[in-house]
């Protein structure tokens, strides 16, 4: 019996090591936010849900806080009133890398452990990045555009330049459409945080011909793939290209009906959710120091990035999308 019972006191404190939220690991007093910027959108709706998903089964607190707009200095200013509450950790997402990393790197010098998720700034002392791959991102969908354009057409982008995740995802288009001549980037257009911007835009692109005619558009960011469908499905211009970037509900109607040829679905919830459990396992084991540049040390005890993954929806795998957002977790 006793034997026995030394067994089952063994197999408990196995359970206690592997399990990240057992064994009075945890204390509520425990803090975590994610700072981001335009946080009413259903994107960042998704990261929040991933908060409060792992905010219970930890038993910590975990918020999401920034502006409800696009709002570079907002977010700094967010990010600022964060680090005041001396949290246990802290996730960003980058709008404006010139402003934020003199932030980040205030933070760590003030013994809060950082990480970015969704938009990097590698330039930062960040500890390291959790999110898509955002230059393969945009080579996903730049293959699935150049195969509705059979190599060939006009195409105008949207995004907001200087955004880093933005940024790159612009990159792997044109790594790819480098390799087609007679595709050619009409125009990039900065929709400053604002999907109507796209609208208008596109009101005005499709009444250019000949030379001027947009063969297809393209949104780097979410906001903008459902407000030039929208122009697009009123007009009926059945024989443009749009590929998108997220899937909120209504976008993926928007490929369901045809309007949008594809997007390109990241994972915000997740982003959120592993970010937590990453800085959980900072704040219980801490580094030796913050301030050590791990990149470089091929015995880093942290990774450089965690990739959470991307996919291209379409026609033939919406459907799967659309029936996964019934059972989504709500914020």
């Amino acid at each position: 019996m006793q034997r026995s019972s030394r067994i089952l006191a063994a197999c408990a404190a196995a359970v206690c090591l592997v399990s990240l939220a057992g064994c009075g690991r945890h204390s509520s007093a425990e803090h975590y936010y994610l700072v981001a910027a335009n946080i009413k959108l259903p994107y960042w709706q998704s990261a929040a849900a991933g908060l409060d998903k792992i905010a219970g089964q930890y038993d910590v607190h975990a918020e999401l806080r920034g502006p409800d707009t696009f709002d570079p200095q907002a977010q700094v200013e967010e990010f600022r009133y964060v680090v005041a509450l001396k949290p246990a950790g802290i996730m960003v997402s980058v709008v404006d890398p010139k402003l934020m990393v003199p932030e980040i790197n205030a933070a760590i010098d003030a013994g809060i452990p950082v990480i970015t998720v969704d938009s990097d700034a590698p330039t930062s002392r960040r500890l390291f990045f959790i999110g898509t791959n955002n230059r393969e991102a945009g080579r996903l969908g730049a293959r699935a555009l150049n195969e509705k354009l059979h190599g060939k057409g006009n195409v105008v982008f949207f995004t907001m330049p200087g955004q880093p995740n933005l940024d790159e995802r612009l990159g792997g288009y044109q790594d790819v459409l480098g390799g087609s001549p007679d595709v050619h980037i009409k125009e990039i257009v900065d929709i400053r945080g604002q999907g109507t911007v796209a609208f208008d835009k596109t009101q005005q692109l499709l009444a250019g011909t000949g030379k001027d005619r947009v063969d297809a558009f393209v949104c780097l960011e979410a906001s903008a793939g459902k407000e030039v469908g929208e122009v697009l499905r009123r007009a009926n211009a059945n024989d443009r290209v749009l590929i998108a970037m997220d899937v909120d509900k209504d976008t993926l109607d928007l490929v369901k009906q045809g309007v949008i040829a594809a997007t390109v679905a990241q994972k915000p919830f997740t982003m959120a959710y592993v970010g937590v459990e990453m800085l959980d396992i900072l704040h219980h084991n801490p580094l030796p120091s913050l301030g050590k540049p791990y990149g470089p040390d091929p015995f880093a005890p942290i990774p450089a990035f965690i990739d959470t993954g991307a996919s291209l929806v379409n026609a033939g795998n919406v459907d799967q999308y659309l029936q996964a957002q019934k059972g989504a977790p709500q914020s």
